[in-house]
């Protein structure tokens, strides 16, 4: 079987690394390691839904799912000391990297662990929810996701989701208007789109 980053347990050795990087206006200093999603860098998707995301109007805390090592997590938590982020990952090196990584950054509004997509997330409800969703895992899990989103999020609530277009952009758009009503593209890069939804 072909191990992914979406893995629960990596099996590759681990080679840990470390780099620094700014986001949001805040300097950081990561550890990635093997087996975990873009290892060598902010990827290029992650980084553009990181610059933007804009934080939604109501009050309550904020997820992110499939947080691999951390930077879209962390940056939100940097950027918005106030708010209580939660961040999620089914793969277990990627959680424990997360969780140094909030501490090498001097930050604590984060709750971090393990959940095979939204299951064992512990707030009932998100005013936003972000993602980097897990393409490689196929669309019947990404559109699961995307479903279990909507269930968690507070009214007016929104959902933030960075996909390629090569890489099914455009039935993702379909899938979140059929649950949302609509979905806005509030950027488009290099081939990658940041979709905004409300729940009404």
């Amino acid at each position: 079987m072909v191990e992914h980053y979406y893995s629960r347990e990596p099996e590759v050795a681990s080679d840990p690394k470390f780099w620094n990087t700014e986001l949001r206006n805040h300097s950081f200093r990561f550890k990635t390691d093997q087996g975990v999603f873009s290892k060598s860098e902010v990827d290029f998707g992650s980084r553009l839904l990181i610059d933007t995301f804009e934080p939604p109007k109501i009050a309550g805390p904020i997820l992110d799912v499939g947080c691999g090592y951390g930077p879209i997590g962390l940056s939100v938590a940097k950027d918005f000391p106030k708010r209580v982020i939660h961040m999620i990952d089914v793969n277990q090196r990627a959680i424990a990297l997360a969780k140094e990584n909030a501490e090498r950054n001097d930050i604590d509004n984060v709750n971090i662990y393990e959940s095979d997509q939204l299951e064992s997330v512990v707030e009932e409800r998100f005013s936003a929810i972000l993602t980097n969703p897990p393409i490689r895992a196929g669309k019947e899990v990404v559109h699961a996701i995307f479903e279990q989103c909507f269930d968690r999020l507070e009214h007016e609530g929104e959902l933030w989701v960075v996909i390629q277009k090569k890489q099914g952009a455009p039935s993702a758009k379909a899938k979140l208007e059929e649950l949302f009503g609509s979905a806005e593209t509030v950027a488009k890069k290099k081939g990658y789109y940041i979709l905004r939804t409300l729940k009404c």
